[in-house]
């Protein structure tokens, strides 16, 4: 009895001393962010927060620090509409993305024009009008910020004027990319999923002609089996392996690299590995078959 009374009171006295010390934390400025993520830790340790909790905190901090700049989509990766061009130029390149937001760029991706919503074109696929399709009518207008601009402050005023999606702009007044509020909140709660994701539970997804959907775990045998081909699985035994031994880093969401013919391209990722695959396979390059597998 007498011993069950210790254990208790020092499991009590544990969890008393941890609050007193994020109490005596908070009683004023904190003396450095160190010493908050210690705290941080120091919980997670002692099981008072989860894994997904520490994790979600951490981010949440990171998210303090970091500038447009740190996770932006570079320009050269930013898929866009050319204003002049007609639906059928652009329609096959918006299905084949799976975004749902495009910038519309006038000559070059320096003259934004605004931002397309794919929705915004159903209405003309499906006879819901008669009136002729022009770009103009649905163009939405496009937010521009600077490089230098708090992730932070960028969170609140996606939530605050309820954008999605803003233009990225150099000291120079140049277009340098373009950053999602999806992008931001990934940092803080890990990879977030679409209706494209609900449907890959399949390793290999067929997304249209030469564009697949790749787990980033599916084994290099698997994947040689399906697309005819013969990537050595001495270096690496899954297709993000290989992707990410190719890169030499851990690449963001966007960045593509090409392999033998295949175009690899990051689909989906979090701060600690691949979790989607976009590939593109070469013209002449034939399967084992265009259903699921």
């Amino acid at each position: 009895m007498s011993d069950d009374n210790s254990n208790s009171e020092n499991g009590s006295s544990s969890k008393k001393n941890w609050l007193e010390r994020l109490g005596q934390l908070f009683q004023g400025e904190p003396k450095s962010r160190e010493e908050l993520v210690e705290v941080i830790m120091d919980a997670g340790d002692r099981d008072l927060i989860d894994q997904d909790t520490k994790d979600m905190i951490e981010g949440v901090l990171e998210v303090s620090e970091l500038r447009v700049r740190d996770i932006m989509i570079p320009r050269s990766q930013m898929v866009t509409v050319e204003k002049s061009q007609p639906v059928s130029a652009f329609l096959p390149m918006i299905i084949e993305s799976t975004h749902s937001r495009f910038p519309v760029v006038n000559e070059d991706k320096d003259h934004i024009e605004g931002i397309l919503l794919a929705k915004d074109l159903l209405q003309y696929g499906f006879s819901l009008t008669e009136e002729p399709f022009a770009i103009e009518k649905v163009l939405r207008p496009a937010v521009v910020v600077p490089e230098s601009k708090r992730l932070d402050k960028l969170l609140k005023e996606f939530r605050e004027e309820r954008y999605h999606m803003a233009i990225v702009v150099d000291e120079f007044g140049g277009v340098s990319g373009l950053v999602t509020i999806e992008d931001i909140l990934e940092l803080i709660v890990g990879d977030i999923e679409d209706e494209y994701d609900a449907e890959e539970s399949a390793e290999i997804r067929q997304i249209s002609k030469r564009v697949f959907a790749v787990a980033a775990l599916t084994d290099i045998e698997d994947f040689n089996e399906f697309f005819h081909t013969d990537f050595s699985d001495e270096e690496a035994d899954t297709v993000g392996g290989m992707v990410m031994h190719a890169f030499g880093h851990l690449p963001g969401k966007g960045e593509q690299v090409e392999i033998d013919g295949f175009i690899f391209k990051v689909a989906h990722a979090d701060r600690r590995r691949l979790l989607q695959l976009q590939v593109k396979i070469p013209d002449n390059q034939e399967t084992s078959s265009s259903e699921p597998v």
